[in-house]
């Protein structure tokens, strides 16, 4: 506001202006423009000068009012000192749109101020007036630019701020359509997303937002308000672009916003008709993504395999399209026992190649165009012939299992193989992996990370997936940094006589630790073992494991 007094420029607005559409009588409707760049601008000046409402973080509507100083010639944002203060103009926009005369608004503030001189004040105020005749610059870009064009141009101007996705453009398109009710549906979205997240989130909707309230809308996505479940909580992108390519089998979110604006890809014209159908095609996606029966027995086959925490699936892409076949497979009827088979299999083979992790539009596309093109069974079966061969169980997947991260997608896969194997943490007795990850249980190394470090091995090396291990913390603080071969000998007595101390854990016969080191996949060798082993400690698990997630797999 105060550059726009003083006269002093405050940059260009962009917009994009929308095709021209081809209405059903043949005749033509002009695009509208799109904001690209300038919404902080555009959006302070419409609440400052026009007095019109915005929506905050909280989805409340509220006025974000001006103030502004005659004398000195500032402006502020109101607040309750400057209620107090006679030297301020409390508003601005009654003067900006001529609502209030500024000769009347003059007189009152000499009253009020008399050592104001009123040639100054009005002086001021005229200019204040003036605003709305200043200049500020725009930018159209044509209408027959691609969303990828576009999207690159903001991201050029926009280097320092946050990357514009195609899921907004997409959001922005759905919400500027109130005749085919795409400002209703954008709440939808973006609603549950919310509630997703935060389920006390309801009362303040239901109490706020009257007009949404009344609509079909909420109803479908009310019974978030009692759930806490927070592994898969979708992004408005997630559910956009879940709810598109189950409904429209098609995997680039461009596309999306070509459709919304009626285009025809075969005659390359943009049609109204297509517009509407797209928009009851959206519509109908979002109301299948929000389906709480869809979305909770989808969430209960991503726990049936033992995914028990959002921790353990590393790739957001990877959960979408599995929830992407599960709403495919449920409209094409097929028996539940196979959807839940499929969706497992395809979520787990997604996570174990890093299928999403590269171009995923593309590779999104290329999926859902096969399997609504043919049997999914059949596609499946080719994908796993091309990247599940035996080189990669017995080769591709124990070289990604040499990592020091715990956050390796193989490794949180296999994770999840142990708690869909209901296996016991390592020198537990009853404890299982899944009892200590759903209670926030530590992972602890097997050859010890002090034991490893007094003997010269460096970070990378003794933190290692294949040195890993769910244990419980007090076992863990009791085995100390002594070598394997050292804890184990303590435990063989454990386990063979009958009057020795529990030392380590409530094992106490033989047969019992080995079945909890075959559940936990650890070599029996490692009861002999010490320093001079542990590399081929770690190249023996390493293949165990790799064993365990094919067995896993093929159980899915």
């Amino acid at each position: 506001m105060d550059s726009l007094y003083e006269g002093y420029p405050i940059g260009y607005v962009i917009a994009w202006r929308n095709p021209n559409v081809r209405l059903k009588d043949g005749t033509f409707s002009e695009g509208k423009k799109v904001l690209i760049d300038g919404q902080q601008r555009i959006t302070a000046l419409t609440a400052a000068i026009l007095g019109q409402q915005v929506i905050n973080k909280d989805y409340k509507k509220v006025r974000i009012i001006i103030s502004f100083h005659p004398l000195e010639q500032r402006f502020e944002v109101f607040n309750t000192a400057i209620q107090k203060d006679t030297a301020w103009i409390h508003d601005i926009a009654p003067i900006v749109t001529g609502d209030e005369r500024v000769r009347k608004i003059v007189k009152e503030y000499c009253e009020k101020n008399p050592h104001a001189v009123e040639d100054q004040v009005e002086d001021a105020l005229e200019n204040l007036k003036s605003i709305l005749k200043k200049q500020i610059g725009l930018i159209e870009l044509n209408g027959e630019l691609d969303i990828e064009t576009v999207t690159e141009i903001f991201i050029r101007i926009n280097s320092k701020g946050v990357v514009l996705s195609q899921a907004d453009f997409a959001m922005s398109k759905i919400a500027s359509n109130e005749i085919y009710g795409g400002n209703t549906l954008r709440k939808c979205i973006d609603y549950f997303c919310h509630l997703a997240v935060a389920p006390e989130f309801y009362s303040h909707i239901s109490e706020v937002d009257k007009e949404f309230t009344n609509t079909e809308y909420l109803n479908k996505i009310s019974w978030l308000k009692n759930e806490n479940d927070d592994l898969y909580d979708p992004s408005y992108s997630d559910l956009l672009r879940v709810a598109f390519t189950s409904e429209f089998n098609r995997g680039k979110l461009s596309d999306l916003v070509s459709l919304l604006s009626g285009r025809n890809f075969e005659k390359k014209i943009f049609e109204e008709e297509i517009a509407e159908q797209s928009f009851q095609r959206l519509k109908s996606g979002v109301l299948n993504f929000v389906n709480e029966t869809h979305f909770k027995r989808f969430i209960m086959i991503v726990k049936s395999a033992g995914f028990i925490d959002a921790d353990l699936i590393s790739s957001q892409n990877a959960i979408n399209f599995a929830y992407i076949i599960y709403l495919k497979l449920r409209s094409e009827k097929v028996n539940d026992a196979e959807i839940e088979s499929a969706v497992r299999k395809w979520l787990v083979l997604s996570l174990l190649t890093g299928r999403y992790s590269g171009s995923p539009e593309s590779t999104f596309d290329l999926d859902i165009r096969n399997i609504a093109n043919g049997n999914f069974k059949k596609y499946l079966n080719e994908v796993e012939s091309a990247e599940l061969s035996d080189g990669f169980w017995n080769a591709g997947l124990i070289q990604q299992l040499n990592s020091p991260l715990t956050t390796n997608p193989s490794y949180n896969v296999y994770l999840a193989a142990l708690c869909k194997f209901n296996n016991k943490g390592f020198l537990s007795k009853d404890i299982t992996v899944k009892d200590l990850i759903q209670h926030k249980g530590d992972i602890h190394h097997l050859f010890t990370k002090d034991y490893l470090k007094k003997n010269g091995v460096v970070k990378s090396q003794y933190n290692q997936v294949a040195n890993y291990v769910y244990m419980q913390s007090e076992i863990n603080i009791k085995i100390g940094n002594r070598a394997p071969k050292e804890y184990f000998d303590i435990l063989k007595k454990q386990c063979n006589d009958d009057g020795y101390e529990l030392k380590f854990g409530g094992i106490n016969n033989i047969d019992s630790l080995k079945t909890n080191l075959h559940e936990n996949d650890i070599p029996e060798l490692i009861m002999d073992m010490s320093i001079e082993n542990y590399n081929d400690f770690l190249a023996l698990r390493r293949k165990r494991i790799a064993e365990k997630l094919k067995q896993y797999y093929e159980a899915l």
